[in-house]
């Protein structure tokens, strides 16, 4: 009968020690989290008049620049809340770099030495290219959406009834906030593609083949995660498209790198 417990409480000891790791890794990503989340809201009212600048941006594409940019909020804690959301925004983007390193951490004791090094680019990747999609969001994507709303205003001459933009700002921030997430999530695909590949779920030539599909799903994709209005819509399909375009390009490389080393490898056992 103690045979049985022994391997019971033998079995149980790696797990307790998995638990134990994971449970430290979560705190020191929470607590970098924290951290991070307290700074930005110490400094919200000053990253909420950074995000702002691609409105003005927008006012000058349409000739306005003249008129003082006016946001408001029509409840008194909205714009309270809207200093949580930016917090917790720019306090998940600063933690990033934490949170990776941790889970990477965590799963490194798993994986072959060679494992660890596939996996290192990916974890520097992933936030340079979600920068990348955010950045495209602040200088162009952002203010030509914007520019397009101005457009719409009326200047109350000729008996027509004024018509000014006065944006709410949580719906600015959501706005600027769904873009660039939206934009972020679909600059990772060459990244997503050469998982796949190396993991051998895909190939080049699967991908290339599939090439119809990815159009439509990206015009989708666009038409949920983005306001519904065409500029909007169009400016996310077509660099995810090219984005696609790229992951294919970036999985035959690998498909020849892989292929190269193969080659070498029966070669060298040829000799021996």
């Amino acid at each position: 009968m103690s045979a049985p417990k022994d391997d019971i409480e033998a079995s149980s000891a790696p797990l307790m020690e998995h638990l134990l790791e994971l449970r430290r890794r979560l705190m020191w990503s929470i607590g970098g989290f924290m951290i991070a989340f307290i700074c930005c809201f110490f400094f919200a009212k000053e990253i909420f008049n950074f995000l702002v600048v691609p409105y003005q941006t927008a006012t000058v594409w349409a000739g306005i620049d003249d008129r003082q940019v006016e946001l408001i909020y029509t409840a008194p804690q909205e714009f309270f809340f809207t200093q949580v959301k930016i917090a917790a925004f720019g306090g998940l983007f600063l933690a990033f770099p934490i949170i990776a390193s941790q889970i990477y951490k965590f799963v490194a004791p798993g994986l072959y030495r060679n494992e660890r090094h596939a996996f290192l680019p990916f974890l520097v990747a992933t936030p340079v290219l979600f920068l990348m999609g955010a950045m495209l969001v602040y200088y162009f994507f952002t203010p030509m959406v914007m520019w397009f709303f101005l457009s719409m205003e009326q200047t109350g001459t000729g008996g027509q009834a004024a018509i000014q933009l006065l944006p709410r700002v949580s719906e600015y921030l959501s706005l600027i906030m769904t873009l660039i997430f939206a934009f972020g999530l679909v600059f990772q695909l060459p990244v997503v593609a050469t998982l796949l590949v190396r993991a051998g779920l895909t190939t080049a030539d699967g991908l290339a083949s599939k090439r119809k599909y990815a159009i439509v799903i990206a015009f989708v994709a666009a038409a949920i995660l983005t306001p519904p209005d065409p500029v909007s819509q169009i400016g996310l399909a077509l660099p995810t498209i090219l984005l696609y375009e790229v992951s294919i390009i970036v999985a035959r490389m690998i498909e020849k790198k892989r292929a190269a080393e193969a080659l070498g490898g029966d070669g060298a056992q040829a000799e021996s």
